[in-house]
């Protein structure tokens, strides 16, 4: 097997997972997020926090993008008015929006992070000062 089909599929599968991941939580936490007001979409917030930084952490800005695909798409996808004209995330109450909003502000965040938190390389020590 080659190198290159070896390299692709190792940044094939963590965002093919990543990407099941998003689909999974936005779907929870669209049907989850006004449960308990406002306890309950704070608690899915930090669990898209937490899914997202681990998207990035398994696979790189990749992943986390397919993350952020998977996420966006089923969380709009529930918002639409269902068969029977129930809705989800109903327009014009904040905490919807504060889960759209929150969300996506989630996911950017975990993209915004520093590269080396992900980094497996060790850093240097860094050398004594004279006279300590």
């Amino acid at each position: 097997m080659s190198t290159m089909v070896l390299s692709a599929r190792g940044a094939l599968l963590p965002s093919l997972g990543s990407l099941g991941i998003g689909l999974l939580i936005g779907a929870a936490g669209t049907a989850a997020h006004r449960a308990y007001q406002p306890w309950a979409v704070i608690g899915c917030l930090a669990l898209v926090l937490a899914s997202a930084v681990l998207a990035r952490a398994w696979g790189g800005m990749l992943a986390l993008l397919a993350y952020g695909v998977g996420w966006v798409a089923v969380v709009q996808v529930l918002s639409l008015t269902g068969p029977g004209g129930d809705v989800l995330i109903p327009a014009g109450q904040v905490i919807g929006y504060g889960w759209l909003v929150g969300g996506m502000l989630a996911i950017a965040v975990a993209a915004f992070c520093p590269r080396r938190w992900f980094s497996d390389e060790v850093p240097a020590p860094t050398p004594a000062l004279p006279g300590t």
